[in-house]
C-alpha cells in the first residue's frame, strides 16, 4: 500500500469528524463497518495526503464521498474536481453521493459501491432501486 504524507492536523481533524458525521455518513456507516459489507474493510474520515476522505476500501482504492448541499455551488464543485484528480491520480476510484441519495436510496448507493468494488450486491426482494443519473459516478 502506498503511503501518502498527511498534513499536520489531519488526523486530529479527522477523529473529531469521526464523531460529528452527518445523518447520511451515519446511516451508510452502519452499512460499510465491521466488513458488513460483502466481507470489504471500510475506515471513515480518512487522512490522504491533504485530504480527508469519508470513506475508503484500501483493498479495492475506492473512496466513497458524502456531500451536502454545499457541494452543489461552483467553487465547491471546482475544489472537488482538483480532489479527485489529485485522489485518482494515486490510484482511488471515487464515487460521490448527496446526502439525500445515501437517505432516500440506501439501497441504490450500496448496489453502486458493490458495482464499482466488483461485490454483488442484491436489494431487498420488492425493492424498486431508483438510480441517479447525476451523482454515483466514479472519476479515474
Amino acid at each position: 500500500m502506498t503511503r501518502h504524507s498527511v498534513l499536520s492536523g489531519n488526523r486530529r481533524r479527522a477523529k473529531a469528524l469521526r464523531t460529528s458525521q452527518t445523518e447520511a455518513e451515519q446511516a451508510l456507516w452502519k452499512e460499510l463497518r465491521a466488513h458488513r459489507f460483502s466481507g470489504l474493510g471500510f475506515r471513515r474520515q480518512v487522512p490522504i495526503g491533504p485530504y480527508i476522505a469519508d470513506f475508503v476500501c484500501q483493498a479495492e482504492r475506492v473512496v466513497i464521498e458524502v456531500d451536502g448541499g454545499g457541494h452543489g455551488i461552483d467553487e465547491k464543485l471546482k475544489t472537488d474536481a482538483v480532489r479527485t484528480d489529485w485522489l485518482t491520480a494515486r490510484g482511488y476510484r471515487v464515487l460521490r453521493f448527496w446526502n439525500n441519495e445515501v437517505l432516500n436510496n440506501l439501497e441504490g448507493v450500496l448496489m453502486r459501491i458493490g458495482e464499482v468494488c466488483g461485490v454483488a450486491v442484491s436489494p431487498p426482494p420488492g425493492t424498486d432501486v431508483p438510480t441517479s443519473p447525476s451523482r454515483g459516478e466514479v472519476g479515474q
